[in-house]
């Protein structure tokens, strides 16, 4: 066995056509661009496609395993240079359990199991060629489907504010809207470190996932997981996620919470950290946006008696784009030398980059290596940002 990056959250922005699929996303993250990118720069072995519910995104597949540019895997996935996709979708769920809608990942092993979901969300949904439609169905009703296809069931980015599982969608378990043992793993999210869910009792049973939410090429593994794997493939995923047969994620490179939009509880107004009492001491204004710190704090179990389970390594990371003086130039100097931004940021000794780019930076970049970057901290919309 070996390790492998995971990078498990990629939209679509267009279809091969120039239709769109993730409105809010870049117009050049077509699949065909996110396989490139995660294969030939990036150095992501593995990446999860959450659009391919999208009748055009699957129609693309099919044309690369017949032209034989891309192979379908016996144990699940389909295999494109050096990457595997793992074909999913983002669903919002709203049924008359959640307080809000949960957005939530399911990924399927082939592209025949894939289709087969299409077919069967067509009825739930408003328009299946469009990224994260809304689900007019129980949550319960989605997972045995899933289930049922030989999918897994992952909930995205689970403390951000709007349209997650802890941020809106329940008042404090996620069995209000979910069987907890339909839950196959569960994601972070930019604002959220292992610690940080750790305080929550219910969610020890699950891996842990970080993923970038890339709704552009650059942001691509800007959050990702290293898997001790028997190969790249859909099982080996799924035995990862439930730690079988020595398979596990053995580390999660994240952003530094402190980095994530959603980190501190801000004014709605004005964008200042809220402070203590009901309005804001800067605009006094009564309307804020909770941070995931906060709602982390108001859900923590704090049960002394319970331990945490053992986790695999969270570290701190900042994206290579993310590191001050570190322009376009300078990363295409980077990879230009050393070949994709995995082999930068976890294997280039610091002698080696300080031969290709200033000591200072090289520096810098060992540094965000071992997690050592100040960060002031991002709240309402607003991302964090590298001191330095």
């Amino acid at each position: 066995m070996d390790t492998f990056f995971l990078d498990l959250h990629i939209h679509i922005g267009r279809t091969m056509y120039g239709a769109p699929v993730k409105i809010t996303a870049s117009d050049s993250l077509t699949l065909e661009g996110v396989v490139e990118e995660a294969s030939e720069r990036k150095g992501i072995d593995v990446v999860g496609v959450i659009d391919c519910h999208v009748p055009d995104v699957q129609s693309q597949i099919l044309q690369w395993i017949q032209s034989g540019t891309a192979e379908e895997l016996e144990q699940g996935g389909i295999r494109y240079k050096g990457t595997t996709l793992l074909p999913g979708v983002e669903i919002e769920v709203y049924d008359d359990r959640c307080k809000g809608p949960i957005h939530v990942l399911c990924y399927f092993p082939t592209i025949t199991s894939i289709q087969q979901f299409t077919r069967w969300m067509s009825h739930y949904v408003t328009n299946i060629t469009l990224s994260t439609q809304r689900f007019y169905g129980s949550g319960m009703t989605l997972q045995k489907q899933v289930r049922e296809l030989g999918g897994l069931f992952v909930p995205a980015h689970m403390f951000t504010p709007f349209k997650s599982l802890y941020g809106k969608g329940v008042h404090s378990s996620l069995s209000e809207v979910f069987h907890p043992d339909w839950i196959d793993a569960v994601e972070l999210g930019l604002s959220a470190d292992s610690r940080m869910a750790d305080q929550l009792t219910e969610l020890h049973q699950y891996t842990y996932l970080t993923n970038s939410d890339a709704h552009s090429l650059p942001k691509i593994a800007r959050e990702y997981q290293q898997a001790y794997l028997n190969g790249a493939s859909f099982e080996e995923v799924r035995l990862a996620f439930h730690r079988e047969a020595g398979r596990s994620i053995v580390a999660n490179y994240g952003m530094n919470p402190r980095l994530g939009k959603y980190y501190e509880t801000t004014c709605k107004a004005c964008g200042t950290v809220w402070g203590k009492g009901d309005r804001c001491h800067r605009c006094d204004s009564s309307h804020y946006i909770k941070g995931v710190k906060e709602r982390v704090d108001e859900l923590s179990t704090d049960d002394s008696t319970v331990e945490s389970p053992e986790r695999p390594p969270y570290v701190p990371q900042v994206p290579l784009q993310f590191l001050p003086k570190l322009g376009p130039k300078t990363l295409e100097k980077l990879l230009y030398h050393f070949g994709t931004e995995m082999n930068v940021i976890h294997h280039v000794p610091e002698h080696t980059l300080a031969n290709i780019i200033p000591k200072t930076l090289a520096k810098t970049i060992i540094a965000n290596r071992e997690g050592k970057m100040t960060i002031e901290a991002g709240g309402g919309g607003r991302y964090g940002r590298v001191k330095g």
